[in-house]
């Protein structure tokens, strides 16, 4: 039970935990952190658990336990804490941060008439997750792909929002003041939360060999990536998750019809 690989689950539990504290906190760049440290646990564990053999049912139930804290309620509660946010001025620090929070949670409690619902926005996250999760652990299609968008995937597009406010000038960008419309967000949670249970398939990132033939999207993926982070640093996340969902509808349109074909 206590294995190297069931700890290093738990070390991910935790770590959501911990994301989800900081956030209601006011601390979104602590509450990020915890986020990507709940992510290499979670590669952590499956490469653990494939080194010492040690998969197991037990295993399999723990990270998605583990997953939907990390990946399916503290991107919710961030989301929800990030809509609390008066962005008038795009200026956001801590203290404001968590003065916005306790006010619309006070207006929550109380019940009063300027109680905003949109923050309940953020909670789509995790009631789908709950669904992929389940899903992904039924599913047999999915032990060399995906179909639909993981989990990990969704949540590391919503931290990009934090990290613009943390580190990044929004007034200075009309693009960013774009995406920090409340409106734009709520959108762009239904739609990436419903992409999570949908079935469109997407390629693995597990590369395992060097063989052309067998990553004709996976090389061109790493090295637009990395050109994407270079270019535009704090939205690059974001971006990159995009340009996962659009490699994978060319995978499956161009080069996987055109193997067929060649069969």
């Amino acid at each position: 039970m206590f294995n190297l690989a069931n700890i290093l689950t738990s070390a991910n539990l935790m770590s959501g935990i911990f994301s989800i504290l900081f956030a209601v906190s006011g601390n979104l760049e602590l509450a990020v952190f915890a986020i990507f440290a709940g992510a290499i646990f979670d590669f952590l564990d499956g490469f653990a658990a494939r080194l010492l053999k040690t998969s197991g049912e037990l295993g399999k139930q723990l990270d998605s336990l583990a997953d939907m804290v990390t990946f399916g309620v503290a991107p919710g509660i961030l989301m929800m804490v990030v809509l609390t946010i008066d962005f008038i001025n795009f200026q956001v620090t801590e203290v404001e941060v968590q003065q916005s929070f306790a006010n619309w949670m006070n207006s929550l409690v109380n019940l009063k008439n300027d109680l905003s619902f949109l923050p309940f926005a953020g909670l789509i996250i995790p009631f789908f997750s709950i669904f992929r999760l389940a899903k992904f652990n039924l599913d047999t299609r999915q032990t060399t792909s995906f179909i639909g968008l993981p989990t990990p995937a969704n949540t590391l597009f919503f931290t990009t929002f934090p990290l613009v406010l943390i580190y990044g000038d929004v007034s200075a960008s009309p693009f960013s003041q774009f995406m920090f419309n409340p409106y734009v967000i709520l959108s762009l949670i239904v739609v990436m939360s419903l992409l999570m249970v949908s079935e469109i398939p997407l390629f693995s990132l597990k590369v395992k060999n060097l063989k052309w033939k067998d990553n004709q999207i996976r090389f061109p993926f790493l090295l637009i990536s990395l050109a994407i982070i270079c270019v535009f640093w704090l939205w690059s996340i974001a971006l990159i998750v995009i340009l996962y969902l659009i490699m994978s509808f060319i995978e499956n349109t161009f080069i996987k019809k055109k193997e067929n074909n060649e069969i």
